[in-house]
């Protein structure tokens, strides 16, 4: 699923679909505070598994489509609870001692530092080079690729 989210994350919501996925790299959308137009990919993207689940509830076994509609709801479910509680702090701000959950937010912190269409790394949740997890010091881009 990580392989999938990266492409996914990479080349269409920083591309074709930027215009709705910008409302969640851009404060100025309101970020972290209610419902963002990027949203709409995680409604989007639950409703999918759960076509897939039904599609395979007659033969779980045997079918492609359960699982794959279970793997897209266990996915789902941990991006919810990593990125957009605790990374992100929506619904009040969350703190765990957990050093792997620490290392996914400090990475996703890097990927927020820009605010342009082209991003930057790392665009996947849980796959990442060791070093972008460590602690770093936060300066983000403008819009136009510049240091603020």
């Amino acid at each position: 699923m990580e392989v999938a989210s990266y492409v996914l994350h990479r080349w269409l919501f920083h591309g074709v679909l930027w215009r709705l996925h910008r409302t969640h790299h851009d404060p100025a959308h309101g970020h972290g505070d209610g419902l963002e137009w990027n949203d709409l990919f995680s409604a989007g993207f639950g409703a999918l598994s759960m076509g897939l689940i039904w599609l395979g509830r007659a033969d779980p076994v045997a079918s492609a489509a359960f699982p794959l509609g279970v793997g897209i709801a266990v996915y789902g479910l941990l991006y919810f609870v990593l990125h957009d509680l605790y990374a992100h702090g929506r619904l009040g701000p969350k703190k765990t001692k957990n050093p792997a959950a620490q290392a996914v937010k400090r990475a996703h912190g890097r990927h927020h530092q820009s605010l342009s269409k082209e991003g930057q790394e790392p665009y996947g949740l849980f796959l990442f080079p060791p070093w972008m997890g460590r602690r770093f010091e936060r300066t983000r881009d403008r819009a136009d690729g510049h240091r603020a």
